[in-house]
């Protein structure tokens, strides 16, 4: 079937036509449904029902409703979810249950009433926030590539085609030549959101250069940082931006054939990824004499196996064509040889989202948000000891005070209650990034200053760390991860991650000297210089970002046998904290090996040369007086 070029809007037309005002948008991205989302619609539908009102619920139902309940992609607060948004009103219901559906209906869609218990409240203030503009969360951000997220459904063709969707592959692909689209890319500044940062633009022509009769274009959905799921998030919520990219970058290097290659663990954006392919092919977007020229492509899912290496070009192509995913030395680069042989581009998610938004906006329209040499806007998961956890977006040049304090409500303990004065690092840029300190607070976040630290942006993760975080136990934890994906193919990375997790885990253990560190930061610098890939390059960023900023903590270690943070037990010094303990001997009783001792009704003490940290008196002290086993 061939789509003519005024289509669209014949598509857009209809859908207006039967959408109605009033609507039910629940958030249906994989936190919320892991949450309970979908029984929550099912509630919501009942209830509507119930209660009289005509309520549509599949977007191809035809004729004039109440009301339309529908589901969205990830509004990115996901500790709040699942989230109930009703429009034209935009209430913003959060941590809704489908036991809240009958009250919702009755006192909400019906009398016109907010419930305040299910508004979210503004930890600063105390006050309640009516909808997200008036919740800072959402008001310091600026969603471009999230915007529609949270509001569309992921699985209607049209109502991404009403929202001005696939307009910008008609323009590419009906108005303008390949090397005209690579140039309007390169104009606007795009540069590649996985880690790298090489401008989009810049790729694209060195694989329109080769004149090969099969090209390809990879999408890489390999989202593997721990913690990470931007990309994750764009597929579940807007799946045909990403198709819309793809098509753009096919025309621009004149490619036929298209792949997205995206992780199993993420089945929810697996099966919204092919179910708009199949709708766009439904429709003629996809397929032959696309848009009435003479332009083809088409698109498949491939679902990696989990290799964190696989995120690397050379091993994602290699995992395409059925071979262990393992990198392979540069040159060829992918544009001149990549997928079986031929020019093949490669981008992530987040890249090929902004790519319609830049032909339907503009070039210029891209480069004032952001900063000179990092155009646009970022998405970034954040995590760790933070208010406000979940999926942002901001533009470029974004200070971390910004993210953490204002967007991300400031510092908090283990148990989410506040620490104004919590703050200890930052880890940004996933794995393979670094720890920043609260002298970095004022760094404005972009591909260039970050690099300069130590850091990196990477795919986008940040953890947010408080003062009872332990450096070296953070940089272990990242070399353990590191070490396991090796795929073993170099013998810096294999070897050199091995024996730096081994020396990391003779400092935590009191086992280590001075030639520890010295060797630990030579080792760090070697394999960063000589391994062969990404991986290998960036894992040794949080040792020696650590090393920069709390070398001061490593020398506590190693010299003092002591954790400042006391997080590693094997030199945790066991205390009794004497204005907590209020001398009821029930430590002393349940000591195996009898190394507390104190008079009742007065404080005890530890004899640390005796106690071998089992744990028993801590597990009985009612006071939590005890710290150090």
């Amino acid at each position: 079937m061939t789509v003519a070029v005024t289509d669209l809007k014949k598509i857009a037309s209809e859908f207006n036509d039967r959408e109605e005002e009033r609507r039910v948008v629940v958030c249906a991205g994989t936190a919320c449904v892991a949450n309970g989302a979908l029984p929550l619609i099912d509630a919501l539908v009942k209830n509507i029902t119930q209660s009289g009102l005509k309520v549509r619920v599949e977007a191809h139902e035809e004729g004039k409703h109440d009301l339309r309940v529908s589901k969205s992609g990830c509004h990115g607060f996901c500790q709040m979810g699942p989230l109930v948004t009703i429009l034209p009103e935009n209430i913003l219901y959060t941590r809704v249950k489908a036991a809240d559906a009958g009250e919702i209906v009755e006192k909400t869609l019906i009398k016109g009433e907010i419930i305040d218990r299910l508004l979210f409240v503004e930890p600063a203030t105390g006050k309640h926030a009516k909808g997200s503009d008036e919740i800072t969360f959402y008001k310091r951000q600026t969603r471009t590539v999230l915007k529609e997220c949270g509001h569309i459904c992921p699985e209607d063709i049209s109502e991404y085609i009403a929202h001005g969707g696939y307009e910008g592959a008609r323009l590419a692909i009906a108005k303008m030549k390949p090397e005209t689209v690579c140039e309007e890319i390169l104009h606007s500044g795009l540069r590649g959101r996985g880690g790298g940062g090489f401008p989009t633009g810049k790729k694209w022509q060195l694989t329109l250069v080769h004149k090969n009769p099969k090209k390809y274009v990879i999408c890489n959905a390999d989202e593997g940082d721990p913690g990470a799921f931007m990309d994750r998030s764009v597929m579940e919520g807007n799946p045909h931006s990403v198709i819309e990219g793809m098509m753009i970058a096919a025309r621009a290097i004149e490619a036929n054939e298209g792949v997205v290659y995206c992780r199993a663990e993420y089945p929810l954006a697996v099966k919204r990824m092919r179910k708009a392919i199949e709708d766009a092919r439904k429709i003629g977007i996809l397929g032959t004499k696309i848009f009435g020229t003479d332009f083809e492509f088409d698109v498949n899912v491939m679902e990696g196996a989990g290799a964190f290496v696989c995120g690397e070009e050379t091993a994602l192509i290699a995992s395409v064509e059925g071979k262990r995913g393992m990198p392979t030395p540069k040159p060829p680069f992918p544009a001149e040889s990549g997928l079986f042989g031929k020019p093949t581009v490669i981008n992530n998610v987040e890249t090929l989202a902004c790519v319609p938004l830049i032909m339907r906006n503009g070039a210029k329209w891209f480069r004032d948000q952001g900063t000179e040499k990092s155009p646009g806007t970022k998405t970034f998961a954040l995590t760790g000891h933070v208010a406000n956890t979940g999926l942002i977006e901001v533009p470029f040049g974004t200070t971390l005070r910004e993210i953490i304090f204002n967007i991300g409500g400031g510092i908090t303990d283990d148990r989410g209650r506040p620490m104004p004065d919590g703050f200890k690092a930052v880890q940004i840029g996933g794995p393979s990034g670094g720890c920043l300190t609260s002298e970095h607070l004022d760094l404005p976040v972009d591909f260039d200053s970050l690099k300069d630290k130590g850091a990196m942006v990477g795919s986008g993760g940040l953890v947010v760390m408080n003062n009872t975080t332990c450096m070296v136990s953070v940089a272990r934890f990242f070399m353990q991860f590191t070490q396991n994906e090796s795929c073993g193919k170099c013998v810096l990375c294999r070897e050199g991650t091995r024996q730096m997790l081994s020396m990391l885990d003779d400092i935590m253990r009191g086992d280590a000297d001075a030639s520890t560190l010295v060797n630990l930061e030579k080792l760090a610098r070697a394999v960063a210089k000589g391994s062969l890939c990404g991986l290998g390059k960036t894992a040794p960023s949080p040792i020696l970002s650590t090393l920069r900023y709390f070398r001061h903590e490593y020398e506590a270690h190693v010299f003092q046998k002591k954790c400042p943070a006391g997080q590693c037990k094997a030199l945790a010094r066991p205390e009794i904290n004497p204005e907590l303990c209020k001398g009821c001997t029930l430590c002393a009783k349940k000591c195996p090996v009898g190394a507390i001792k104190g008079e009742v009704r007065k404080p005890h003490v530890i004899d640390a040369e005796k106690c071998i940290k089992c744990g028993a008196c801590a597990a009985a002290c009612n006071f939590n007086a005890i710290t150090g086993v």
